[in-house]
C-alpha cells in the first residue's frame, strides 16, 4: 500500500463557477446541467487564456450521465501496436467523436489510467469519460477530438500477472517513451489527426498523473497540454527520505526539465482533493517547484474531494473544456 506522505492541509474557499465572459457565449442548446460546466476560455473569442478560467468542481453527477438523443461517439476496444519499447504488442482504446469524418483532422488526447489499471478504464463503451465526453460535445463545450486510452504496462504481455507492484511502478514508466515513440507514430499513421504540440494533449490521473507530467515534461516539443489529478509522488525527489519506497524514486532525479520559450505548455493543470490521503503534499510540491521555475501552471487544492473516479471525472471536464480551443 501505498504510504501517506503527508497529513492533510488546511485550505481556504475556491470559486467554483465559470467566468461571466463564459457564460454569455454560451451556445444556445445548452441544458441546465451543461450551463454549469461550460467555459470559455479561447484567447481569439473572448481575449482569455485557460489559466484566466476558474475550475468548476460542482459538476452535477447528471452530466455523467447516458442521455437520450446524445452521440457518444465510436469506441474501438483493444487496437493492436507494436511497441519497440515493450518488445511486444500493446493495446489502447480509441473513443472517435460523433460526427466524426475521416476527410476531416482531429486534435488527439492521451489518457493515463491509475496504478493497476488498464486502457479499458477511462474509454470504453459508457465509461465516465465516454459519456462526459459526448455529452460536452453536444452542447458545444468541448471540441470535437480523437481520444486515446493508454495503456501503462509495457513489456512483455506474458508476463503481467506474475509483477509486484514495484515491478510494475517501473514497468510504467517505460509508457512514457512508449506513447511518444511507438503509440503516436501509430495513431498519426493510421487516423486522421492534426499533428504538433499544439493539437496534443496529455492527461492522467494517480500514477497515471505522475506518468502524463513525466510524458509532458520529456516530450515537450510533442505536447501542449499537460494535466495530471492527485498525480502521485515519483515524478521529481520530494523531501530527504525519497529513496525510502519505490513510490516515491523520482523519473527526474534533476527536477523538471525547464520548458523553453517554444515547448512551454499552453495549459498545465494539476489538481488534487483536500481527502486524498497520497498525494496532497506531492502535488503542492510541483506546483511550488514549477512556480519557482517560472512554469506556468493552475493547481487546485480541492474542498472535499478524495482519491477517486468522482474527482477525477470533474478534472476530465475541467481540462475539455481548455484544451485546443
Amino acid at each position: 500500500m501505498k504510504r501517506i506522505i503527508a497529513a492533510l492541509l488546511l485550505i481556504g474557499a475556491f470559486a467554483l463557477s465559470a467566468c461571466t465572459n463564459a457564460q454569455n457565449s454560451q451556445p444556445e442548446n445548452l441544458t441546465a446541467d451543461s450551463k454549469a460546466v461550460f467555459q470559455k476560455a479561447t484567447a481569439d473569442e473572448a481575449g482569455l487564456d485557460p489559466y484566466a478560467v476558474e475550475n468548476n468542481y460542482d459538476i452535477p453527477d447528471s452530466y455523467f450521465e447516458k442521455k437520450d438523443g446524445v452521440d457518444y461517439g465510436t469506441v474501438q476496444k483493444d487496437v493492436t501496436y507494436y511497441s519497440t519499447t515493450a518488445g511486444d504488442n500493446k493495446q489502447c482504446n480509441i473513443l472517435l467523436p460523433a460526427g466524426y469524418d475521416e476527410k476531416q483532422t482531429y486534435p488527439v488526447m492521451y489518457i493515463f489510467h491509475g496504478f493497476g489499471g488498464s486502457h479499458n478504464n477511462q474509454i470504453d463503451t459508457d465509461s465516465y469519460v465516454t459519456l462526459l465526453y459526448g455529452n460536452m460535445l453536444n452542447d458545444g463545450s468541448t471540441v470535437p477530438m480523437i481520444l486515446v486510452n493508454v495503456d501503462m504496462y509495457t513489456d512483455k504481455q506474458a508476463d503481467k500477472e506474475s509483477k509486484t507492484d514495484e515491478e510494475l511502478r517501473y514497468i510504467y514508466d517505460k509508457a512514457i517513451d512508449d506513447v511518444a515513440v511507438d503509440l503516436m507514430p501509430f495513431i498519426e499513421k493510421n487516423y486522421p489527426v492534426k499533428t504538433g504540440r499544439e493539437n496534443t494533449a496529455v492527461a492522467g490521473m494517480s500514477e497515471g498523473g505522475a506518468k502524463s507530467l513525466c510524458t509532458g515534461f520529456k516530450w515537450l516539443d510533442k505536447f501542449g497540454y499537460i494535466a495530471g489529478f492527485a498525480p502521485d509522488t515519483n515524478v521529481i525527489a520530494i523531501g530527504e527520505n525519497y529513496m525510502d519506497s519505490f513510490w516515491t524514486v523520482p523519473y527526474f532525479p534533476d527536477g523538471f526539465p525547464q520548458p523553453t520559450a517554444d515547448t512551454t505548455p499552453y495549459y498545465l493543470y494539476m489538481t488534487v482533493g483536500s481527502e486524498d490521503p497520497w498525494n496532497i503534499e506531492g502535488t503542492l510540491y510541483y506546483r511550488d517547484v514549477l512556480n519557482e521555475m517560472g512554469v506556468k501552471n493552475q493547481t487546485d487544492l480541492v474542498d472535499g474531494y478524495g482519491h477517486d473516479y468522482k474527482f477525477w471525472r470533474q478534472c476530465f471536464c475541467n481540462y475539455l473544456t481548455k484544451i485546443f480551443k
